[in-house]
């Protein structure tokens, strides 16, 4: 019980940016900020590893479509870093405990992350970059902001963490529309570069 409030924050954090849960937690935990943060998550060829993938985010996530693409390429990998994180984060020695731990960290990290590319699928209906900069800027600020409160006052920012992914799913669910047409325009891109990779039949001249 003592780390379920820290399994949840970073299970949330992790399905927007799991890159920098990694990251942070590291660096508390090398720093001695925190002493609930594993060993594993302090070695510095994990670190460095997450700081890299960090900055790739960090450039890849601000640019139209590019964003999605990169979030689809993370369905998997933002879950699974949830549960991993959230069942080092409880002893990671395979018992029942620990296991539902990365079960907690894992479904959550899956929820926000999907929260995340479904809003980022509307914004990019919007033809200008800005509003997808301005997102990333959030969300970066947000999950730092978070995971630090969280090694301080874990209670307060789970509250804080579970609030931020229903109100994530209310604005979701009114985005649908968005959504819809993005997905739209998706396919209709992938029928044009499909038609076009087609060579004619008939012969030239």
């Amino acid at each position: 019980m003592s780390v379920l409030p820290l399994v949840f924050t970073s299970g949330w954090a992790s399905g927007i940016n799991a890159y920098a849960v990694v990251l942070l937690l590291g660096i508390f935990g090398a720093t001695g900020v925190s002493d609930e943060v594993p060993a594993s998550l302090q070695r510095t060829d994990v670190l460095v590893v997450a700081g890299v993938l960090f900055l790739c985010e960090l450039v890849a996530d601000k640019i139209p479509y590019v964003d999605s693409v990169w979030d689809t390429a993370h369905t998997v990998i933002r879950p699974v870093s949830g549960a991993v994180v959230a069942a080092l984060l409880a002893g990671g020695d395979g018992s029942l405990p620990e296991l539902a731990a990365g079960a907690v960290g894992g479904s959550t990290a899956l929820v926000s992350h999907l929260v995340k590319a479904g809003t980022r699928m509307a914004v990019n209906t919007s033809p200008e970059p800005f509003s997808n900069i301005a997102m990333s800027t959030v969300e970066d600020l947000g999950v730092a902001g978070v995971v630090t409160f969280a090694i301080f006052h874990p209670w307060i920012a789970a509250t804080i963490a579970g609030t931020l992914l229903v109100f994530g799913l209310v604005i979701l669910a009114f985005l649908a529309s968005r959504i819809r047409r993005f997905l739209r325009r998706r396919a209709q891109r992938r029928e044009e570069k499909r038609l076009t990779a087609v060579p004619s039949r008939w012969p030239d001249g």
